[in-house]
């Protein structure tokens, strides 16, 4: 559904000092830099994959959606998305695709979600008797009852997210492009949005790419990840495979009926935490089954968990080494 191959975009930035001497001779002569922003960005996704797009700030992440979405063109490279060139922005890709951002909203403020509803089902072309079933759906699915209703300026972060999601989906699109979708909001809205998401993929099989840094969304939706760093390409597979590869310790998470001297447990492993009912250290793998023997002969455990480091420790450590490296090179 989505091929990408050796995509780049390079931006062209105006520099000037501040100053009205420097403005003024900017009229006559500019000076440009070149500001890579993805470079050379090569995977593909097949149908149904729900697949997260992870990066730092800067990445290049919404650059390579928005390339994918037809809204920017790419320096070099090429592109495929359900069949189509993204660039030439056809009816066909148009009608098989939706971006949704987190920070940008396409409902109109002053009027209610159904207004929005309407003007996209003539937008897309949208058979009245199939868009009454999908708003029906939608509605079902993202409890929404009267929000549709209400005007946008009315409704909260959550609610209006809600409603974005049900008009970016009114055309029941082939291919999702997710960008921070649940930014800013609570622990229980975005459970409610991943929860949609999935289950709006199992049920028209719709290829889903997700940008986040809320890993929780990540690990939920997505069992590959693409990770990229300064627009280039870090890391194409699975998390468990990323999270080994990079981190292939394991962690001892102990906790303890009464309070012990982290010198103690030191013994069977690195302390990556220490509090006083709870301990969590880091282990090498092959010294796992000697740490937990080892740890419950002579620890006052009350519980004891063994498992992989968190995602975000893998991606810390991933970026750092792929700096690392860059700055060797240098």
């Amino acid at each position: 559904m989505v091929h990408v191959r050796e995509l780049s975009k390079v931006y062209r930035v105006h520099q000037r000092p501040p100053g009205l001497v420097p403005a003024f001779k900017s009229i006559f002569h500019r000076a440009y830099r070149n500001v890579p922003a993805v470079q050379s960005l090569s995977f593909d996704i097949g149908p149904g994959e729900r697949v997260g797009f992870l990066g730092p700030n800067g990445a290049g992440k919404t650059t390579t959606l928005k390339m994918l979405a037809g809204l920017l063109h790419p320096t070099s490279g090429s592109a495929l998305v359900n069949g189509f060139v993204p660039r030439e922005r056809s009816v066909g890709l148009l009608k098989s695709i939706t971006l949704v951002m987190g920070q940008k909203q396409q409902l109109l403020w002053d009027l209610p979600p159904a207004e929005t509803f309407a003007l996209n089902r003539a937008i897309y072309e949208v058979p009245p008797a199939q868009f009454q079933d999908t708003v029906r759906e939608l509605s079902e699915l993202l409890e929404l009852g009267e929000l549709v209703n209400q005007p946008t300026r009315q409704l909260s972060l959550g609610e209006r997210m809600k409603c974005e999601l049900a008009a970016a989906l009114l055309h029941r699109p082939k291919v999702l492009f997710l960008d921070e979708p649940t930014i800013g909001l609570d622990v229980a809205m975005q459970l409610t949005v991943r929860e949609f998401v999935r289950r709006y993929n199992e049920r028209y099989g719709a290829t889903v790419l997700l940008t986040s840094h809320y890993m929780e969304d990540v690990r939920a939706l997505c069992p590959r990840v693409v990770v990229i760093d300064k627009g280039r390409l870090l890391f194409d597979g699975a998390i468990e495979e990323l999270v080994k590869s990079v981190k292939p310790n394991k962690r001892i998470v102990l906790k303890l009926s009464r309070p012990v001297d982290g010198a103690d447990a030191a013994r069977f492993g690195e302390v990556m935490e220490h509090e006083p009912s709870r301990i969590e250290l880091d282990v090498r793998p092959d010294q796992l089954q000697a740490a937990v023997a080892g740890a419950l002969a002579s620890l006052p455990i009350a519980d004891l968990v063994v498992e992989d480091p968190p995602l975000e420790d893998a991606l810390r450590e991933l970026f750092r080494r792929s700096r690392t490296d860059g700055a060797d090179s240098r």
